[in-house]
């Protein structure tokens, strides 16, 4: 008996309306990306393990795909692995390519990724990024850009949105002030599953991590902060205003909200205390994108990362990025029904085929290539059914792919020099010439 054909866990397949719906999403990003003078790159899926490790934390490292030798080398450790994310290859990149490019250095890159992850509900294994980062400048218009470059492409798409913001100065700060600076990490990780388990689990694991009750209860009132953003920042700054590092942070949010509000940024911008990002390469200002109206984990965020390509033997690099989650926008877009008719769109006309005599040079088949060429080089996406067949045969193919349009060309048609032209949603016929066929379905 053979085997049932499977796929591994948290991967997908993808059918043809899938695919052109995931090819709107993609089109849609490089398009604004483009609009703010991004160009593509593209980095190879595996990466050395020396790469990768180290730069996403401990939990990070725990779910990379380790690529097992093979050959004479079979025996030794692993050396490679699958990319986690794009930016720590866009790292590795820079500081190979730098003499190059020049800086400030924009790119976007829209590739697939791999996590050893669980998979669950908007988390798979191999899922698409579609990154956009600027390196080389530590000018705060970047980060503008890339709020700008979220509002466009979610407006495109019709998703609404809010955008979180924060700075890792100002958790820096706060770890600082309660009384635990060397512990940043820990806190960071912790806080930033708030949103997924509430308070008093967030509590719990600091704690087991040894942070001190006092400093607990001193980072509660914290998180738990109200106004608006900037009454939020008014008040942290009375928090923090022992910390050096806190109050840069609270700086650089107010020149980020400047910008935002004197550009007219019409985004849903909110200030969250306790959006941490897990990765260990962030300094500066984080960013987390989230649905309004559908219930799934962050479809977008990124941030500032001062030293990055230092790892890689090139200190002292400033860049900024962001990232989106194409499959949890997906996820989001088809549940909400925002994918049009439009998008998913394939031939848009069917040029039955019956044939003829093979010793005719002017045949219902023939005939019916020639149009289809017509079309084609007018821009309309036309097939001929490749079979001279029954016509029952032909119009339920039609209707599988749910092309909207069909021709007919038998022999009356084909004396008449008229095509018979259906709609295959209203069933409606028409005679058409066969040199109108373009002005009519173009």
């Amino acid at each position: 008996m053979a085997q049932k054909p499977t796929i591994p866990k948290g991967t997908r397949d993808f059918s043809q309306a899938e695919t052109a719906r995931r090819n709107h999403i993609f089109d849609t990003c490089r398009e604004v990306f483009r609009l703010y003078g991004y160009a593509p790159i593209e980095t190879p899926a595996m990466e050395n393990l020396s790469t990768l490790m180290g730069k996403y934390g401990e939990e990070g490292d725990k779910l990379l795909f380790r690529v097992m030798n093979s050959g004479e080398q079979a025996a030794n450790p692993p050396e490679k692995g699958l990319r986690y994310d794009l930016t720590v290859p866009f790292a590795r990149y820079v500081v190979q390519h730098q003499s190059e490019i020049a800086f400030p250095f924009k790119r976007f890159q829209i590739q697939p990724v791999w996590r050893a992850d669980r998979p669950q509900k908007g988390r798979y294994r191999e899922f698409f990024q579609c990154d956009v980062d600027v390196i080389g400048s530590k000018s705060l218009v970047n980060e503008l850009e890339l709020i700008q470059i979220v509002e466009q492409v979610f407006g495109r798409l019709g998703v609404a949105v809010t955008l979180k913001l924060n700075n890792r100065k100002i958790l820096a700060g706060i770890a600082e002030t309660i009384g635990h600076p060397q512990r940043l990490v820990d806190i960071t990780v912790a806080i930033d599953k708030l949103d997924k388990i509430g308070i008093e689990a967030v509590k719990a694991e600091l704690a087991e991590k040894g942070i001190s009750e006092e400093a607990i209860g001193k980072l509660e009132p914290i998180l738990a902060l109200e106004g608006n953003r900037r009454e939020k920042l008014d008040l942290l700054a009375e928090i923090l205003a022992g910390s050096e590092v806190g109050m840069v942070g609270i700086g650089e949010m107010r020149q980020v909200l400047d910008y935002v509000e004197a550009l007219g940024v019409k985004l849903d911008v909110e200030l969250d205390l306790s959006l941490a990002r897990g990765l260990n390469y962030y300094t500066g200002t984080i960013f987390e994108v989230k649905a309004k109206d559908w219930e799934i984990g962050s479809i977008c965020g990124g941030g500032r990362y001062d030293d990055l390509t230092g790892i890689f033997g090139m200190p002292g690099v400033s860049g900024v990025g962001i990232s989106f989650g194409a499959d949890r926008i997906y996820d989001v877009m088809d549940g909400l029904g925002l994918f049009t008719a439009e998008v998913v769109a394939g031939t848009k006309v069917l040029l039955l085929n019956f044939g003829g005599d093979p010793r005719s040079l002017v045949t219902e088949e023939l005939t019916a290539l020639r149009l289809a060429s017509e079309l084609r080089a007018a821009g309309v996406a036309a097939e001929v059914y490749p079979d001279a067949s029954k016509m029952k045969k032909q119009m339920e193919w039609a209707n599988k792919r749910e092309i909207p349009w069909v021709v007919i060309i038998g022999e009356e048609e084909l004396v008449s020099g008229k095509a018979t032209l259906k709609n295959m949603k209203s069933g409606e016929q028409q005679q058409v010439e066969f040199g109108r066929l373009v002005e009519i379905l173009k």
